[in-house]
């Protein structure tokens, strides 16, 4: 429904998979679930009006993620919008809060551009894209085909300064009792973390989402912690006397007694909990800082 010609265009399109949900969320929760798995751009859509509010919580699963979703919401022809027509929504207000670009394609000429940015910003971004199109302007055929260039994601490597590394590299070396808590940041970083973690005698706490990329083959890992955790995560926390967070941020609004010395995910700050260090840079790019070992195994005891 709203999007008539859409599954017609998709269907003379080999390239492109089509998948048939019953339900927007249940597409929502599909596309970001193929992001997630695959680390590539997935596609879904919605119809106008009630319809494409059934997005939202998928989208917020996607965004929350950080993984790349592209988001079509049809909305009503376009001459009705603002007119209080029949179950009329406003999606650039609803999606904003979970989308990295919201926009409204007005005309035929315009989609073609506001597609190829919002690919662009989902992409670079590992965020979501909504793309608010009135029915009416996908039932028009343009004059003259637009070729949009591949997208792909940047390379670029952040690493913090060496000032912040030797900031963060003072109170480790200070610390009796060091845990780590790591995250999905770490992908591709599972061997140094469990050097780094060897080299400190740390356990190692690992968030839900960090479970696949820091359990596995980790002889220093104690469990998980958050509202899914276990007990021996949330003691090791609780009896360290420095908390090294490594690709993740903490939801707690006051740490206590603990001193936090995070080195937080590429483009990831944290904003919730008082630090005494942190450095933005991505985790596999040796950004830890230089530690000396004491000597002790007290902690690991």
């Amino acid at each position: 429904m709203s999007t008539p010609s859409s599954p017609d265009a998709l269907r003379r399109t080999p390239s492109v998979t089509w998948e048939h949900y019953r339900h927007e969320e249940a597409a929502a929760f599909a596309a970001a679930g193929d992001a997630a798995v695959t680390g590539t751009l997935a596609v879904c859509a919605g119809s106008c009006r009630p319809g494409n509010l059934h997005l939202v919580n998928g989208l917020f699963e996607a965004q929350r993620s950080r993984v790349p979703v592209l988001a079509i919401a049809a909305h009503i022809p376009g001459a009705e919008i603002g007119t209080g027509y029949f179950q009329e929504t406003h999606p650039q207000e609803l999606f904003r809060e979970c989308s990295e670009f919201c926009e409204l394609s007005s005309t035929p000429e315009q989609f073609p551009r506001l597609l190829d940015i919002a690919l662009r910003t989902a992409v670079e971004r590992n965020g979501v894209s909504v793309l608010v199109v009135p029915g009416d302007v996908l039932l028009h055929r343009l004059d003259h085909q637009r070729t949009l260039a591949a997208v792909r994601p940047a390379t670029a490597v952040v690493r913090p300064a060496d000032a912040e590394i030797d900031r963060a590299a003072a109170l480790p070396n200070d610390s009796r009792r060091i845990t780590i808590l790591a995250g999905a940041g770490c992908a591709g970083a599972h061997d140094q973390l469990v050097r780094l973690a060897e080299a400190l005698r740390a356990p190692v706490v690992h968030t839900m989402r960090g479970k696949e990329h820091v359990e596995y083959a980790n002889p220093y890992d104690v469990g998980m912690t958050g509202l899914l955790g276990f007990t021996s995560g949330c003691h090791a926390m609780e009896r360290c006397d420095t908390l090294l967070m490594l690709g993740t941020d903490s939801r707690e609004r006051d740490p206590g007694a603990v001193r936090p010395v995070p080195s937080v995910r590429r483009d990831r700050r944290d904003r919730r909990a008082g630090l005494r260090a942190r450095g933005a840079g991505a985790v596999r790019q040796r950004c830890g800082p230089p530690l000396t070992w004491s000597g002790s195994l007290r902690f690991l005891a």
